[in-house]
């Protein structure tokens, strides 16, 4: 009887869990907690402590306290606090507490005013739409003048 009522619960919760689509949680470094190694993530990393080393993951948020020392690969980086180093990242938000310095390869940037940025903000590709469009400017020296026949 224990062994049916046992299968019974993990099936039940094979079940639950497959079936659940509730936000995911993130993985935290929290404010007294300092790492030093690369971390690798499929999910949301929030980092309010210090990391030194790599991050890749799909969404990395570095708090006000937070502060990583290497370089960044996500889809979405929200940056509070302090990013010394590379990131290269698809969305890039820079808080007016943020602290970037390095360069970011960005497809799209938002920048508070009042944030501190040493570095380069690259786009990634080729340009926007608009620049595209615009026809090469050329100039002319109207000092020369042009012979009659």
């Amino acid at each position: 009887m224990k062994r049916l009522k046992r299968l019974i619960y993990l099936k039940l919760a094979r079940r639950l869990s497959k079936s659940t689509t509730g936000a995911p949680v993130p993985s935290i470094v929290s404010e007294n907690t300092k790492v030093k190694g690369d971390i690798v993530s499929d999910g949301i990393i929030h980092v309010d402590g210090q990391v030194e080393g790599d991050i890749a993951c799909d969404e990395l948020v570095i708090g006000v306290k937070g502060s990583v020392a290497g370089a960044v690969t996500a889809n979405n980086l929200q940056l509070y606090g302090t990013l010394k180093g590379k990131a290269l990242v698809d969305n890039l938000f820079v808080a007016k507490s943020a602290k970037l310095l390095g360069d970011a390869v960005h497809n799209t940037i938002a920048i508070e005013p009042g944030a501190y940025i040493d570095g380069h903000c690259i786009r990634q590709g080729g340009p926007i739409p608009a620049e595209a469009a615009k026809p090469d400017l050329m100039l002319v020296d109207k000092t020369k003048k042009t012979k009659s026949a």
